[in-house]
């Protein structure tokens, strides 16, 4: 379902897997300081390692990432990062929730369940963005933000390390925005003013 873009969405969900880090870092260090709009990140990692990602995230965006926990509410200006070997899920009122339940597309945590999630919490106040990946993690969670009139973004698959993930994410829900690697920190930055298109 299309429609009209919010213009100031109240949450951006980003997922990514292969190929996604230094893109999603990247993006991060270009968002200016009042960019307030909160942001959940899955990205797929080893599930028996500790995460690094709140440590690097914090120190690309300049602002604290914290790695999420059960019931924590979502704060504006926050980023927040799914821990190993769970899936982050966002609940109605705006906290976050935490899950053991089975991989999706081989993943947990799964892009699709932090995607579906945030879309049925937050409607078209969300935001989603896919990153480079190499299976099709999160091209039904960025088709249930579509069809809830949420903005639907990919990272271009020609810019991708690997264009799995974003090609699959943009077939699955057309409308949404491509945009070159080299150019998501400044859409994204977008975002909070109201400047992108529809």
């Amino acid at each position: 379902m299309s429609g009209p873009a919010l213009l100031v969405p109240e949450l951006l969900v980003i997922g990514g897997s292969a190929g996604s880090l230094d893109v999603l870092l990247g993006a991060l260090a270009a968002l200016p300081v009042a960019f307030s709009i909160p942001i959940v990140v899955v990205l797929h990692l080893s599930p028996t390692q500790p995460s690094l990602l709140p440590v690097l995230l914090t120190r690309a965006a300049g602002r604290p990432a914290h790695e999420a926990i059960d019931k924590l509410r979502i704060e504006r200006g926050a980023v927040y990062v799914a821990p190993p070997n769970y899936h982050v899920l966002v609940e109605r009122g705006g906290a976050l929730a935490l899950s053991i339940d089975e991989p999706v597309h081989h993943c947990r945590p799964s892009i699709d369940v932090l995607f579906e999630s945030a879309a049925d919490a937050y409607g078209a106040a969300t935001a989603g963005l896919v990153l480079s990946g190499a299976n099709e993690d999160g091209a039904a969670g960025l088709r249930r933000i579509r069809e809830r009139g949420g903005l639907a973004i990919v990272e271009a698959p020609a810019t991708a390390l690997y264009p799995t993930m974003p090609a699959a994410a943009l077939a699955s829900a057309p409308g949404a925005h491509a945009v070159p690697a080299a150019e998501l920190g400044a859409f994204l930055a977008r975002l909070a003013g109201g400047g992108h298109a529809s």
